[in-house]
């Protein structure tokens, strides 16, 4: 199978047939320049040197001595995309064209085109190289498209492997037993296998684990328990809980259960023991909630909104840190969106959180928010293309920038399409619609995405739309259509990143079209065949070149200014980083003088309990102590009182009367 690029366009076949359906693929010049007309002049331009740089490389060759317009502005389209990787030429070449005309490859009878360039007034510094690199690319043709086609031939296709179309969903056939019909339930795809976990059955919750085998598409069920350390026997089933790939593990977050606690809890599955562990976090953790969003940003979970058990809406923003198990509730700046839950979270470049749709107790939404994880500041930007309808309930999933959101409900039904958001230029497009009422237009579905010779494939399973599937779909997507640029980046940012350099005509220049602040300039060049050679004055020429250095003299002032901001980034990011790990040190450290204290107190209270049933004790022995002395007392006194007694008795019997104290007392 032919390699394929991060937005999913095949090359190098794709660009070589894309090639010459816009004539820089054949020598035949009749059918070349009849293509080129298709375009506008400054797109003819950019595919020029997108080819140029997808087929022969960096521009190497010198500008034109002579003074054409056609070879200045071919020669500047090509040297302005510098050092560009000729797989990204390729896939800007095809995605371009697609924009211009998303029908041309119904259009190319042959996808194996002749690599050739054809080119009006070549500069004669360029005649060897350009001649050279022809015959190069002539074998890289044979080697990536006969050959390769050759071996897919032979390619025995089932499962997965039997998708032949794009931008369609597929009920492939699978095997095994499948699991109940179930939604509001988990998945992630873990090593070519997709886990099923929990959801709702009929109104029940379930907490059973399904695996499919996306190899064979075989369903089975794993006999999961908890592990030996922990107080419960089995995991508490429940819905609307989000399942995150964590390593070799997966990690159950929040959810509804018969029986909520109070707090967020963290279940933690491990696939090689079929095992449950309940987590312990640190910190403030959120309420139990279920119908949230969780995303893996690095080693944080980022969560937001959801549905408490008082059925209470939110749009709280917290995050767990993986490492530390810390939980941290965020005070963003900025406009958050209003509480919901059952919306879709994506992240783009490990900087931006976005949120998209969901629903209230009344209503479904369609809105997106974005908010820099960086900054912490929420932003709503504007959309571009066919925004989607409101919808709740639905499912979403990333393939490079593109971000694929299938299934929901709007209250009324379920919906039907499935949309794509490019998330670099915030630019819907919808991807595929399904017919009548299948499974896919249905609240509470889960959708994943594996890899299945080079081609990312998306996976659809269960849902409800008035009744419960346990159906499984698969969508192979082109990635077509997005074009419209749209940057969430900061104007700093923007201000320096070349997006496409273009070259223009004279008259845009004399009109003196330069944009300020280091910005790239986007130019509409004149039909070249108006302005004769020999009327544009030296002069005209002077001024240009003037403009020129003048431009050049500001980016790389513009050039220098962000390396250095760039180089004091990094210097502070560094300390940030080492702060960062003194401060994790310095955590560990007080986690463990914690432990140790609690450890000693505990057995101080051990003591403290001793000590004082002992001087309950002691307290006893002296009561019986006192009432022995007072016993003691006692007697001594009555055998003093009778000796006495018998004292004065004997007195009498031997003649001696008796003091008559004595007898008194």
């Amino acid at each position: 199978m032919a390699t394929r690029s991060s937005s999913g366009l095949a090359y190098p076949e794709r660009f070589y047939a894309a090639a010459a359906y816009a004539g820089f693929g054949t020598s035949d010049v009749s059918s070349s320049k009849a293509a080129i007309s298709r375009f506008k002049n400054e797109i003819a331009l950019l595919l020029y040197g997108l080819y140029q740089q997808a087929t022969v490389g960096p521009c190497n060759i010198s500008k034109p001595r002579s003074w054409n317009p056609i070879e200045h502005s071919k020669w500047t389209s090509w040297n302005g995309l510098r050092n560009m990787a000729s797989t990204e030429a390729m896939r800007l070449f095809v995605k371009i064209l697609e924009e211009e005309d998303p029908a041309w490859y119904s259009k190319v009878p042959d996808p194996k085109p002749e690599p050739m360039v054809e080119i009006e007034n070549p500069p004669q510094e360029s005649d060897s190289h350009l001649d050279n690199s022809v015959s190069v690319l002539k074998e890289t043709a044979i080697e990536n498209g006969s050959i390769l086609e050759t071996q897919d031939k032979d390619v025995v296709l089932e499962g997965l492997g039997a998708i032949g179309v794009y931008d369609q969903w597929i009920a492939p056939s699978v095997s095994g037993r499948r699991p109940k019909a179930r939604y509001e339930h988990a998945a992630a795809v873990l090593q070519d296998k997709m886990y099923v976990f929990g959801g709702n059955h009929n109104g029940r919750y379930l907490n059973d684990i399904q695996v499919l085998d996306l190899k064979s598409l075989i369903w089975s069920k794993i006999e999961a328990k908890m592990a030996s350390d922990s107080s419960q026997a089995l995991l508490s089933p429940c819905a609307g809980h989000s399942l995150i790939r964590w390593g070799n593990k997966l990690l159950a977050v929040a959810g509804h259960t018969k029986d909520p606690s109070d707090t967020v809890t963290v279940e933690c599955f491990d696939t090689e023991t079929s095992t449950w562990s309940v987590l312990k976090s640190y910190g403030k953790a959120p309420i139990a909630r279920g119908g949230q969003s969780v995303t893996l940003v690095g080693s944080n979970l980022v969560m937001f909104g959801g549905e408490d058990s008082k059925r209470s809406l939110l749009n709280d923003l917290n995050i767990l840190d993986l490492e530390t198990m810390t939980w941290d509730a965020i005070e963003a700046v900025g406009t958050p969106p209003s509480p919901r839950s059952d919306h879709t979270a994506a992240v783009h470049a490990d900087k931006y959180l976005l949120i998209f749709g969901g629903g209230s107790h009344s209503s479904c939404f369609n809105d997106l928010h974005v908010l820099d994880l960086q900054t912490m500041e929420w932003s709503q930007p504007k959309m571009q293309g066919s925004l989607p309808t409101p919808r709740a309930g639905h499912a979403g999933v990333t393939i490079g920038e593109n971000w694929y959101i299938v299934g929901g409900g709007d209250n009324k039904s379920g919906v039907s399409d499935t949309v794509v958001l490019n998330m670099s230029m915030l630019v819907w497009s919808v991807v595929t619609t399904v017919q009548g009422r299948v499974p896919l237009a249905s609240e509470g579905l889960s959708l994943e995405v594996t890899t299945y010779n080079g081609e990312e494939i998306l996976v659809a399973f269960g849902g409800y739309n008035g009744r419960y599937s346990n159906e499984l779909y698969v969508l192979k997507p082109s990635h077509k259509g997005i074009i419209e640029p749209k940057i969430l980046e900061s104007p700093a940012t923007a201000s320096v990143d070349p997006i496409l350099p273009i070259s223009n005509g004279v008259r845009d220049i004399e009109a003196e079209d330069l944009t300020r602040n280091g910005k790239v300039r986007e130019i509409v060049m004149d039909n070249p065949e108006s302005e004769p050679q020999h009327q544009i004055s030296i002069d005209t020429k002077e001024r240009i070149i003037v403009t020129l250095k003048a431009e050049k003299d500001n980016l790389e002032a513009a050039l220098t200014t962000e390396h250095s901001l760039n180089s004091k980034l990094k210097q502070e990011l560094s300390e940030a980083q080492a702060a960062y790990a003194e401060l994790t040190e310095e955590l560990r450290s007080a986690r463990k003088q914690l432990a140790a204290e609690q450890s000693r107190s505990f057995r101080l209270e051990v003591e403290i309990a001793e000590i004082r049933q002992k001087l309950h004790s002691m307290e006893s022995l002296q009561q019986e102590v006192d009432l022995l002395r007072r016993q003691k007392a006692a007697s001594e006194q009555a055998a003093a009182h009778a000796q006495q007694k018998q004292s004065s008795i004997w007195g009498w019997i031997a003649g001696t009367p008796p003091d008559p104290k004595t007898v008194d007392d």
